[in-house]
């Protein structure tokens, strides 16, 4: 069982450390709006990874097949929600505009979280490589919280460094920051189109 655990450390940080838009976003959520709603966003992120590892570990390949259908679609999503999040952030950085997201901010990045294919292909891929832990339920409880609390750290320390920065970058930064931020949205947007 500790193996077990360390193994679903191991998976939650492979798929949460790489910088792609959900890290962003985090860290512009905590730059923006503070602590307090970018640890609402790594939660939700973090919830999002859970749901994943949950599902992939317990249904195995099945859960891959199920899903394929949805895959397109989800992508398309994906694509127009990264979208508007990156042409909205390029239009209040020209305007030095600093509100706080507009909606349940742990619902909101569950569910962008959620519509990320590649994490539904990493836990499937995970539950095919590693029958055992599928097999025995103690495992199985250790591998999917190891998941989420490795999940969970690192979108925290994110949420941290975004509200960390916040305070110590004069408007100018913040303003590049955002444009640049949007850019790599919208090209990791692009990429998620093009598959």
């Amino acid at each position: 069982m500790p193996a077990a655990f360390l193994i679903g450390v191991a998976a939650g940080y492979a798929i949460a450390i790489p910088i792609g838009p959900i890290a962003i976003l985090i860290l512009r959520t905590g730059m923006r709006n503070g602590i307090r709603a970018a640890a609402l966003a790594g939660a939700g992120t973090a919830t999002a990874d859970l749901v994943y590892a949950s599902v992939a570990m317990l249904f195995g390949a099945a859960a891959g097949r199920v899903l394929e259908p949805f895959l397109p679609a989800a992508r398309i999503a994906a694509v127009v929600v990264l979208a508007w999040i990156a042409i909205r952030t390029l239009t209040q950085a020209a305007r030095l505009e600093d509100r706080e997201i507009r909606g349940p901010t742990y619902l909101i990045f569950l569910m962008l979280t959620l519509m990320n294919p590649p994490t539904v292909w990493y836990f499937v891929s995970l539950s095919v490589g590693l029958p055992a832990i599928s097999r025995d339920v103690a495992s199985l409880a250790a591998f999917i919280g190891g998941v989420f609390l490795a999940s969970l750290s690192w979108q925290t320390l994110l949420a941290v460094a975004g509200a960390t920065l916040k305070d110590r970058l004069s408007p100018r930064v913040q303003r590049v920051t955002a444009v640049v931020s949007a850019v790599i949205i919208l090209g990791l947007a692009a990429r998620i189109a093009v598959g």
